[in-house]
């Protein structure tokens, strides 16, 4: 995109689409910062001693979302140790188990995470769960039929 004469009637719409480009630049970087912020405070509510599985399933969750899956699996698992019913930490921690290459742990802990929710009457968790584990499942025969 080159600079136009001002009676181009392209030149302002090449204006808004640089700055719309800029704007989502910004709020990409803004965004980003501000989950950094968000982490180093749970960090801190961490290291003060209020540890819980909310607690551990925020910091996971951010982790995964900043694109640390193997720090997210950690938090994870300590919230499914802390709270073994919770349904949403078993699903988040089989995505990040995943995310993190592991895909035979993931779908050990899909599995559980299945039978848990199925438990506790979580039917919705339950079923997406089973989703998650059908891909993996389905991934994994994909790249087994590739190698023969």
């Amino acid at each position: 995109m080159g600079w136009r004469r001002r009676d181009d009637p392209g030149a302002a719409r090449d204006f808004y689409v640089a700055r719309a480009g800029n704007a989502r630049f910004l709020a990409a970087l803004t965004g980003s910062m501000a989950a950094q912020g968000l982490v180093s405070r749970l960090e801190q509510m961490l290291a003060s001693g209020q540890d819980s599985a909310l607690l551990r399933f925020s910091l996971g969750s951010e982790y995964l979302r900043a694109g640390d899956a193997s720090e997210a699996c950690v938090h994870l698992a300590r919230a499914v140790e802390q709270k073994p019913d919770y349904s949403a930490a078993w699903k988040l921690l089989g995505k990040a188990t995943a995310d993190a290459g592991n895909t035979d742990e993931a779908a050990k802990v899909y599995a559980r995470g299945i039978a848990v929710a199925e438990e506790h009457g979580d039917i919705q968790a339950a079923k997406e769960m089973r989703v998650f584990l059908k891909r993996l499942q389905k991934a994994a025969t994909g790249k087994n039929q590739s190698r023969e």
